[in-house]
């Protein structure tokens, strides 16, 4: 059996839906960082059947939009001297600033290097996207 152990300081993002760990990780730029991190891809779960779980060590100044994006249902875990000292509940953001990038090779965020990409929500339900910029619809789960 693998076993995790459990972190000191850090934070934890759990019951992400399985395959969706992965996506996280390269999104958040994990790979960059020096201190611990464990991804967890397929975890058993009672509730869920499978998850993915994602734990860091010593960080908990993550773009939890970017995470949102990806799986609003995950919940995230601020852990302090090895206890849960707070839990976050995750909801798509209103607006996002350079985490999606526009699908349309003509839109000024994609042309322009000092152009920032700029998603405004458009269906909550649908999880879609439209560019403030050439007004694109972007659908986070294609």
């Amino acid at each position: 059996m693998l076993e995790i152990t459990s972190l000191k300081d850090g934070i934890v993002i759990d019951h992400i839906k399985a395959g969706n760990g992965l996506k996280i990780f390269n999104l958040l730029n994990l790979e960059s960082l020096e201190d611990e991190v464990a991804l967890i891809l397929g975890a058993s779960s009672s509730a869920m059947g499978k998850k993915d779980i994602i734990k860091i060590e010593n960080h908990t100044d993550l773009n939890l939009d970017a995470v949102a994006i990806i799986d609003p249902s995950a919940t995230v875990n601020i852990i302090k001297d090895e206890k849960v000292v707070e839990k976050k509940s995750l909801e798509l953001p209103e607006e996002i600033e350079d985490i999606l990038v526009c699908q349309n090779p003509k839109c000024v965020s994609t042309s322009e290097r000092s152009v920032k990409s700029k998603f405004e929500l458009l269906h909550n339900e649908e999880k879609s996207y439209r560019c403030v910029y050439c007004g694109h619809i972007y659908d986070v789960e294609e």
